[in-house]
């Protein structure tokens, strides 16, 4: 059957069995940050960020400890939010725009396989949670980064009423202020902080559709890079970075590349708080409008903080590797659900949950109807809300790529406390217990031979079953070419980085002529 066909008739499913209707005081927010760490805000015990709004808004939910994006990397995550899906199941395995196959040799990395094709747009056959709502009664918002698809795969083609900014680009081209040179974000005021811009725009849509259900998907360009912040901010991380004593040295080689270890970039952590600013404006216009008691809250990331690659911004500690990596720093996140109508609401919880999660639960948490063959991977969390437990599951990550930040192609089993990864370069598998190993420092696998072969069974059925895509051995590959290649950036790429991270703790250090927020008053 032609997938237009199979989306008409869940669609007309959803119509049929909407018996259970979101009544018009449950409303949504959804809180999506870019590229934001497990250990990026203040209440983890940050002494350097500070996230108070963030920190607020935490206090008031059920905290998942062991919340996952489902990727590593932006795109497939966004993708499973919207579908329920796991990343194999959807096929967007790789942020949209990367390079596959031959492609892959330009960035002159000479590695031993070739990344394999991903689908390149949201599939339109799925019923996005955004259309799964709006068939509910619900007025539907997006604003911000979308990086799901160019023209005839943007939020107005998913589900949403409003598009505010959400294009194909998986960064913002103007930077943080504006001009933004984003085709569906006007420019205001020259110097306008983009996250305070996306939080307004929500602020006014909730205020013109407080009358009727609403689901309002913000979705932060923020903390991506290019990293920017204004000028007063930078001053003020550079003095807790003095003050917290500024080590003599920040980074550590990893496979491929330096893997930052200190978290002391006072542009990133302006850039932090210009973001928690922006929470903090939407959270208190919810409370000022008189809808804090019946709007959902879900605040989280869609991969791990930039340790590596892009701008090198910050450290996951004690947690390993970031954003493009298969370590625990790459796909664990911040991950709150508040929903004031639930009573006894759980304040944390260690059940190992992810983003395919939301869509049932956000279903469930407004009485809308499940749509099991749409979410399929995903499961309601709305019992750990209530103080009940989940059955044990297998989570499932699948990258069969290189990326840019340093990580190797693998895919990933879950299960309980075990950790099983296994590397497509090699054929190698590594067992980890997280709950005595959250750091991944000792590869266990070969001590537990039997759990370890059950678990890579368990994973490549999975993968089989879905159709999963793998990356092919390079016929091109010399193995001269790639040691000279990381010769190079364990030297030269490690010592500029060094050089790079305390000139930006310098009194005098100046931004590029195109960082507009630099010198304005702040926003």
């Amino acid at each position: 059957m032609k997938p237009y066909y199979i989306k008409l008739i869940l669609l007309a499913a959803v119509i049929l069995t909407a018996c259970k209707k979101a009544p018009e005081n449950k409303n949504v927010l959804f809180i999506l940050v870019d590229d934001f760490g497990y250990n990026d805000m203040s209440f983890r015990n940050n002494t350097f960020y500070e996230t108070p709004n963030i920190d607020q808004l935490a206090k008031e939910s059920t905290v998942f400890n062991e919340g996952y994006a489902n990727s590593r990397v932006c795109s497939p995550s966004r993708a499973s939010i919207m579908t329920g899906k796991f990343t194999a199941r959807h096929g967007i395995t790789d942020w949209i725009g990367a390079p596959v196959k031959e492609e892959w040799r330009k960035k002159e990395r000479f590695n031993k396989l070739l990344p394999s094709e991903y689908i390149e747009n949201l599939p339109a056959e799925n019923i996005t949670l955004a259309e799964a709502l709006k068939q509910n009664g619900y007025n539907t918002f997006f604003a911000g980064k979308w990086h799901l698809g160019e023209e005839g795969s943007c939020p107005e083609n998913h589900g949403f009423d409003i598009n505010i900014a959400g294009i194909g680009a998986g960064s913002p081209k103007g930077g943080y202020f504006s001009p933004f040179n984003n085709p569906k974000l006007e420019d205001h005021i020259k110097g306008e902080n983009l996250s305070m811009r996306l939080a307004d725009e929500t602020v006014r849509f909730i205020k013109n559709n407080k009358e009727k259900p609403f689901f309002a998907f913000l979705s932060f360009y923020a903390v991506h890079g290019p990293i920017q912040t204004t000028q007063n901010k930078w001053h003020k991380y550079r003095e807790k970075a003095k003050n917290n004593g500024i080590e003599r040295s920040g980074y550590t080689m990893g496979h491929f590349l330096p893997v930052r270890q200190v978290q002391d970039n006072p542009i990133y952590g302006g850039l932090v708080e210009n973001m928690d600013d922006a929470v903090g404006h939407i959270l208190n216009a919810i409370k000022e409008i008189g809808l804090d008691k019946n709007t959902l809250i879900v605040f989280t990331s869609d991969n791990g903080g930039v340790v590596s690659g892009d701008n090198f911004s910050t450290s996951n500690l004690p947690l390993r590797g970031g954003k493009g990596y298969q370590f625990e720093g790459g796909i664990k996140e911040p991950y709150f659900i508040k929903a004031p109508w639930i009573e006894n609401t759980v304040k944390e919880t260690n059940t190992p949950v992810t983003g395919a999660d939301l869509y049932p639960t956000i279903l469930d948490l407004v009485d809308a109807s499940l749509l099991h063959q749409q979410h399929i991977d995903g499961l309601s969390l709305k019992p750990i809300l209530k103080g009940e437990t989940l059955p044990e599951r297998p989570l499932i990550w699948h990258y069969p790529h290189y990326g840019n930040q340093g990580g190797e192609p693998s895919s990933i089993i879950r299960k309980g406390k075990w950790k099983l990864i296994y590397y497509y370069e090699d054929e190698r598998n590594e067992l980890y217990n997280l709950e005595q190993d959250e750091g991944e420092t000792t590869d266990i696998s070969t001590k537990h031979d039997v759990l370890t072969n059950a678990m890579k069974k368990e994973l490549f059925t999975y993968l089989t079953n879905v159709g999963a895509k793998y990356p092919l051995k390079d016929p091109n590959y010399n193995y001269d070419l790639e040691q000279t290649y990381l010769n190079r950036i364990a030297t030269e790429k490690l010592k500029n980085l060094e050089i790079e991270r305390l000139k930006i703790l310098e009194p005098d250090f100046k931004p590029n002529d195109d960082w507009w927020g630099s010198k304005t008053k702040e926003n």
